[in-house]
């Protein structure tokens, strides 16, 4: 079977309030090690409140300053980039850093492993980025033919969840198929090479390989609950300055994210230049994936479904015991925020 090859994934890192997965240990090309702290700051001088917020490329930090949301603080702030969730949520459990945003995987594994977290903020947006990809020459034409296959996939990213929901939803289990676990650029290099048969996978990665030789075999949506976090640890939320500054944060995100919604072609384009990402696909992720979320409360429908990915993977034997997701759900900054339930925002054809 002819493979065409595509090109490698340039500085690739998800954005954090759209982030499908960000999950496993991936690292991107271009980006700071992680936990490498960034000086730069936001509020005047004399703020006695230091916010410390986890990020990733081309994430929180380079969207709110897009938005203008990084204006008139009453408290400053200190960045600190990591490749990805899971040693972000670790940095928070070690109280070093505050808050943070990760998809809708890494805080169950992190609960899993009894880290100090506190899930206090999220949002809703479309799965069509969570995608299982083959080549566009590949004769599979539905996932109930995956039976058998290699599937590459990131362990305990968002998109892991997505492969194995869709693999139940056709039938199927997972000793069924071939799960190779990989990072993204493994992934992609096995994928190329025909090494392996499909490839899970989320945004950008997911509308970069569409425009470089690769079709949807299937999307996770109606499969997987299209959420994500903001995570913070429970230290700062017992110090009162740090809990307001945190809930000022979270409204600066949602009017951020509102931003991006109305301006897609100029975050894209920002977007573009802080990730490496060639324009024309950070457009596709905005509009498929990104730019589609909506600042949700964080409700019994919410802490359900994680349950359901908790439960998903204590039984596949991929998490140690039973998590009590609940138990790591902080409501008070729930607001007036709509249902998680809530449909995502969606781009009309022309937009």
């Amino acid at each position: 079977m002819r493979r065409t090859t595509l090109p490698l994934l340039a500085a690739l890192i998800p954005l954090s309030l759209a982030l499908s997965a960000c999950g496993g240990n991936s690292t991107a090309d271009g980006s700071k090690p992680a936990g490498q702290e960034s000086a730069k700051a936001g509020g005047s001088s004399g703020a006695k409140v230091t916010l410390n917020i986890g990020d990733q490329k081309g994430g929180s930090e380079s969207l709110l300053r897009a938005a203008g949301e990084l204006e008139n603080l009453d408290y400053t702030v200190k960045w600190s980039t990591f490749t990805s969730g899971p040693p972000m949520l670790e940095a928070i459990n070690a109280k070093a850093v505050d808050v943070g945003s990760v998809g809708n995987t890494p805080p169950v594994f992190a609960a899993a492993a009894k880290s100090k977290i506190a899930v206090v903020g999220a949002t809703h947006g479309s799965s069509t980025g969570e995608a299982i990809l083959v080549p566009k020459d590949s004769t599979l034409k539905s996932p109930a033919e995956l039976r058998g296959k290699k599937i590459a996939v990131a362990q305990g990213s968002s998109a892991h969840f997505q492969l194995i929901a869709s693999l139940q939803a056709a039938g199927l289990t997972p000793s069924d198929v071939q799960i190779t676990l990989l990072q993204p650029a493994d992934a992609l290099a096995a994928f190329n090479s025909g090494k392996v048969d499909a490839w899970a996978v989320w945004d950008p990665y997911t509308s970069q390989v569409l425009r470089s030789g690769a079709r949807v075999l299937t999307s996770g949506e109606g499969v997987v609950n299209g959420l994500g976090f903001q995570v913070a640890a429970p230290s700062a939320l017992a110090d009162g300055a740090k809990s307001k500054a945190i809930g000022d944060f979270l409204q600066r995100l949602q009017r951020a994210q509102d931003w991006v919604f109305k301006h897609p072609e100029e975050w894209a384009k920002v977007w573009s230049k802080e990730t490496g990402l060639p324009y024309e696909v950070a457009l596709d992720a905005v509009k498929r994936s990104n730019g589609t979320r909506v600042a949700v409360a964080i409700d019994d429908a919410a802490v359900a479904s994680e349950q359901k990915i908790a439960d998903t993977f204590t039984e596949l034997k991929l998490i140690p015991g039973k998590v009590v997701f609940k138990d790591f759900v902080d409501t008070r900054f729930n607001r007036d925020l709509p249902p998680s339930t809530t449909a995502p925002r969606t781009y009309g054809k022309d937009s």
